[in-house]
């Protein structure tokens, strides 16, 4: 019985919309929840890669392509704070008509909430969260207020 050799599968190009790529890996379904993509509001087609060759050497990514939609700023600083690493493409007629590095900045305000149950920030008092970035790669964010680490970033996301 002879082998049928395994042909490589690429994900299609997109007429219109956004490529984040060079997502931390296994951190797709994470950026799919940012994006707020579910069974109901799907309209476009959208390509998920998980754990594929990245060109920069030995390492691993995560890709994904969305039709038909281009990200706000508030929406890409959430995908920083998982993804630090990541690149926003913008397709416009099958070509890159925007691309650029998401950017974690050295302070994050109202995009996550701390895991503490007691701080001022979860006790229905009106302050917007605020961290401070301690670490990049993996991100790493304490509370201004009550000064804990938050764990978890991607289930406390806003």
């Amino acid at each position: 019985m002879s082998e049928t050799p395994i042909k490589e599968v690429k994900l299609p190009p997109i007429r219109n919309g956004t490529v984040i790529d060079h997502i931390t890996c296994g951190q797709a379904l994470n950026v799919m929840k940012i994006l707020k993509v579910n069974y109901s509001n799907i309209d476009s087609s959208i390509s998920i890669g998980m754990h594929v060759v990245s060109t920069k050497g030995d390492r691993w990514k995560d890709i994904i392509k969305i039709e038909d939609r281009e990200l706000d700023a508030k929406t890409v600083d959430k995908i920083a704070l998982i993804a630090p690493d990541a690149t926003i493409s913008i397709i416009r007629d099958y070509y890159v008509a925007e691309k650029y590095q998401v950017c974690l900045e050295d302070h994050v305000v109202g995009l996550a909430r701390c895991s503490n149950p007691n701080c001022i920030t979860n006790r229905g008092e009106p302050v917007a969260p605020e961290f401070t970035v301690v670490g990049r790669h993996p991100p790493q964010l304490r509370c201004c207020y009550c000064d804990r680490l938050l764990t978890n970033i991607p289930d406390n996301l806003l």
